[in-house]
């Protein structure tokens, strides 16, 4: 067998892995961020399986210096600090390799790449064909037919190997040795390789491709022109010095044999023991089939785990069975996961009507079972049902198929109309809000209890992901079929479901379906152990057809108002750009940052030392714009400015286009599971960021309308209520008291904190204190406060103080809360919804601080988010129960937008607030402002 030399640069897919599961990281229930780990070992897994090296080594840098330090001692002094979870994870991705018995390599004063480009050296020599595992461009330069790059997968992609043609491809170069060329002239920002300024990838190539190298370069500056000219004469050096240091060692002096290399078996206790300590249950049941039907017969303890001896034969099954006289246990070379292959299962085709009345009898008779609908799209408001899949029994299901023709579907669907519409069974699925909102077209209302595995999972692993194929192969051990092998793979050639055959779609939809059961049986106890039950069955269940009826509903847009508001933010944008060029004496372009930072800092120099971007220019956003309103009055004009350009071309311009026509109105769509608190996301079109702090974004809501005249709508809004959990929470006497007064509780604050008679409060001194107030659950800062009310930061800090003093409650509970959230690792909200925090204990202190900030903030958000939902979910059931004409439309933060009759107006205002105010009854009373008005501005 020909000898492979796999060489994996250990920090590269460290980092690769971690933060490959950045947005959503793998924790286990000791708070340890494991993605390194487990993205790392994937790697290792999918390259022992899939390549079958027979020689291997994982290397690292060490914190010693190298030369090129001593050369250049700003090398890689840009470098953010590693994350601190990655750098808890490095040493266990040392012991995952010494259990897998892969040799680790590291040498001070050399950096891995050295040490890498070493041993390839010295493979080509012995014929020895190597593979840098790694994702560093870098190493471009050190290929050759006998030294490649090995890209491992990453989301989904295949793995990439490049040899000399495709390194030339990518870098558009001649030869290899030109990537140090390459870096030598455009520099490297990641290691703080210098460059020539001016001088980008590009322009590199080009100059390459004249004159070679850099010095080629150098030795021919008299034929450059203008600046690039004057750059070289004036940055020879520096190329130069770029070049070395971007020139990888491939003379290390380590001390290593290529037998010391030799793949050897892992250690089957050391890697079970590793897999169990990091909870990585999906990955135990690939290598060990914990879960598989037939018995495994593992190694004893301390014998070795063997990689690749199993026969042909046995690598057809992905079943474990029995090994040979060495009793090795094989990792097979195919996914050891189950598939529907070799999954003995009994789906049926349901086609006629008789099979049809006679399924819908069958499921009539069951307490709960699984649907899923299998449509022509993903819009649920557009698409038509292609079939319905059942399961109510693992590895059993039936697929009913519909007509094309829509009347035809329409009475085949009607024969399952009176088991959908069964209040006593309860129905499964997952993501079910798009199910029954497609049944919904169809005239069948969902009814009985709901259980949606995806809604399930976000409360259980609120960090991971919640897709089922994710869940199925987590929890099942199972990779069901891909929707890419119905339908294909590449955008311009994919096949409409219609014409996928009926039995490859019988067998998809069957097994979402079933897969679908299975992951409930599993789920449910889980919402158990996890304490989840009540957020999910009380709160998140329920909201369910709330939700498909609001966005069925959608709301009426005055588009006419938008144009001519669009054309007043035009003429307002134009005048205050002129301004600006007044002001500063000339034109330029003020939607670039550049521009604009060096107008600001160059020519005003507003402050001494202004913040710089990773890109070396000015940072001109509108957190550091804020900072410096006082400095300059252009800086008003400039937010100001930017702020009508965003109106406008975000909301204004766009929300014209999303108006269906078949309606005349917006349909946005509300997600359950998006956020950390459980507050509802808004999405095509976002209408809960629709700015209404200024009087230029509430003027938006002015196009927002009733259906005609016969309708109004009603705002209906909680007030303060995120203040008002706070008081209820922490118990603070002085704050409830302010509430049961019914007191203006900004100047009730005010007063308390200044130590005078609310009569003497100023309204500066109110907006002070209600800066406060709204900062609280946000666990702002002094810098923070002083940077809102533009005030010194003793100040700022004084004012806190003097909060806490007064409202001692408030302080005490934060430090409870605190104490409380670093010793279960989690905040949960009055109804127990929680937010696991794995930063809270952290040793840096910024990171540790803004744990500290969502373990303050979480259970006063969160509960206001519970609190909104239950009152959606109570109020529509009343309104359909009581059979009213009054329908909700929207949910934008702590207010709720109705469409009522003017017949029903005063009837259902009462019910409205009623069921807001008792919702989630608290220790404080709740007050909920309503308006009415034929659009939104005027009912706000």
């Amino acid at each position: 067998m020909a000898q492979k030399l796999f060489l994996l640069d250990g920090m590269a897919l460290a980092y690769r892995a971690h933060f490959a599961f950045i947005t959503r990281p793998i924790v286990n229930s000791q708070g340890l961020n494991t993605s390194a780990i487990y993205g790392f070992t994937n790697t290792l897994l999918d390259l022992i399986q899939k390549q079958k090296p027979t020689h291997i080594a994982l290397v690292f840098d060490t914190s010693a210096p190298t030369a090129r330090h001593t050369l250049y001692p700003e090398y890689k002094a840009n470098r953010e600090e590693m994350p601190e979870d990655l750098s808890a994870a490095l040493p266990h991705l040392r012991r995952i390799a010494e259990a897998f018995q892969v040799p680790i390599l590291t040498m001070d004063g050399y950096e891995a790449d050295d040490i890498i480009g070493t041993i390839a050296h010295r493979a080509e020599k012995e014929d020895v064909v190597s593979y840098m595992v790694t994702p560093d461009k870098d190493f471009g330069q050190l290929v050759s037919d006998k030294t490649l790059i090995y890209r491992p997968s990453y989301k989904g992609d295949a793995p990439e190997i490049m040899g000399p043609k495709e390194v030339c491809e990518k870098w558009g170069i001649q030869r290899v040795e030109q990537v140090i060329d390459i870096l030598g002239l455009a520099g490297d920002s990641v290691d703080n390789i210098p460059g020539v300024p001016g001088v980008g990838p590009k322009t590199a190539q080009k100059l390459l491709s004249l004159y070679d190298s850099v010095e080629g370069i150098l030795e021919n500056v008299e034929q450059l022109k203008g600046k690039q000219k004057e750059k070289f004469e004036t940055f020879a050096e520096q190329a130069i010095l770029s070049k070395k240091l971007a020139t990888i060692d491939t003379h290390v002096p380590i001390d290593t044999t290529f037998e010391g290399l030799i793949l050897k078996s892992a250690d089957v206790d050391a890697v079970k023991t590793l897999f169990a300590e990091f909870e990585f249950r999906t990955l135990t049941k690939r290598l060990f089939g914990d879960t598989t039907p037939a018995p495994v017969k593992a190694p004893a303890k301390g014998e070795t785990l063997d990689l690749f001896s199993l026969p042909e034969s046995a690598q057809e099954n992905p079943i474990s069975s029995e090994t040979d006289d060495d009793e090795q246990l094989e990792l097979l070379s195919a996914t050891p996961l189950q598939t529907l292959e070799n999954t003995p299962h009994s789906y049926q085709r349901i086609t006629t009507a008789e099979e049809r009345i006679r399924l819908g009898d069958h499921l009539s008779k069951q307490k709960s079972f699984c649907f899923d609908t299998e449509t022509t799209g993903l819009n649920a408001r557009k698409a038509d049902i292609v079939g319905i899949a059942f399961s109510h029994e693992a590895h059993n299901g039936w697929f009913v198929h519909l007509s094309s023709d829509p009347a035809t579907a329409l009475n085949e669907i009607e024969l399952f109309k009176a088991v959908f519409e069964n209040s006593s069974i309860e129905k499964i699925g997952h993501n079910l809000k798009y199910d029954i909102a497609i049944l919904k077209r169809y005239s069948i209302r969902v009814q009985g209890n709901l259980f949606d595995t995806m809604l399930a999972h976000s409360l259980i692993e609120p960090e991971q992901r919640h897709k089922m194929d994710y869940l199925a192969e987590a929890y099942l051990n199972y990779s069901p079929i891909p929707f890419s092998k119905l339908i294909g793979e590449e955008k311009e050639e994919l096949l409409p479901i219609t014409e996928v055959p009926l039995e490859q779609l019988a067998e998809y939809a069957t097994e979402d379906a079933d897969i679908t059961w299975q992951l409930y049986q599993h789920l449910v106890p889980l919402l158990k152990e996890s304490e989840q039950e009540k957020v999910f069955y009380e709160i998140e269940a329920p909201l369910i057809s709330t939700l498909i009826d609001m966005e069925d509903e959608g709301i009426s847009i005055d588009v006419n108002v938008l144009n001519e508001y669009s054309k007043e933010l035009a003429t307002h944008a134009e005048k205050t750009q002129a301004q600006i060029f007044e002001e500063v004496g000339h034109e330029f372009n003020l939607n670039s940052p550049k521009q604009l930072g060096e107008v600001l800092f160059d020519e005003l120099k507003l402050i001494e030392k202004p913040k710089k971007t990773r890109t070396g220019q000015y940072a001109t956003n509108e957190q550091v714009l804020s900072t410096l309103a006082s400095h300059h009055p252009i800086v008003a004009h400039i937010l100001d400015y930017r702020g009508t350009v965003k109106l406008k071309n975000t909301y204004v311009d766009t929300l014209p286009g999303k108006v269906d026509p078949e309606t005349n109105r917006v349909h946005t769509t509300f997600g359950q599971l998006h956020t950390a608190t459980g507050r509802l996301q808004s999405n095509g079109p976002n209408l809960q960021n629709i700015p209404i702090r200024t009087e230029q974004g509430r003027k938006i809501r002015k196009a927002f309308v009733a259906k005609d005249a016969e309708h109004r709508l009603i705002s209906a809004d909680y007030s303060q209520i995120e203040l008002r959990i706070i008081a209820a929470l922490s118990q603070d006497e002085g704050m409830l008291q302010a509430f049961r007064n019914k007191e203006d509780i900004h100047l009730a604050t005010a007063a308390k904190v200044y130590g005078i008679s609310p009569d003497e409060v100023t309204r500066e001194m109110r907006s002070k204190a209600k800066m406060v107030n709204f900062g609280i659950p946000y666990g702002i800062s002094a810098f923070g406060l002083a940077q809102r009310l533009n005030i010194a930061r003793g100040e700022a800090a004084e004012l806190i103080e003097q909060y806490f003093a007064q409202f001692s409650g408030i302080a005490h509970y934060i430090e409870e809360t605190l104490i409380q959230t670093r010793k279960l690792g989690y905040a949960e909200t009055v109804t127990g919804r929680r937010r696991y925090l794995r930063d809270i204990n952290s040793s840096n202190q910024t990171v540790r601080k803004a744990a500290d900030r969502n373990a303050i903030n979480m259970p006063i958000q969160g509960t206001a988010a519970d609190m909104i939902k239950l009152a959606m979910a109570q109020i529509h059931q009343q309104l359909m129960d009581t059979g009213m004409d009054t329908r909700l439309l929207l949910q934008v933060h702590d207010e709720l937008v109705f469409e009522a009759p003017l017949t029903e107006v005063e009837t259902v205002l009462p019910l409205i607030e009623k069921g807001m105010i008792e919702a989630l009854p608290l220790e404080v009373p709740i007050v909920v402002e309503t308006g009415v008005g034929s659009d939104w501005l005027e009912a706000h």
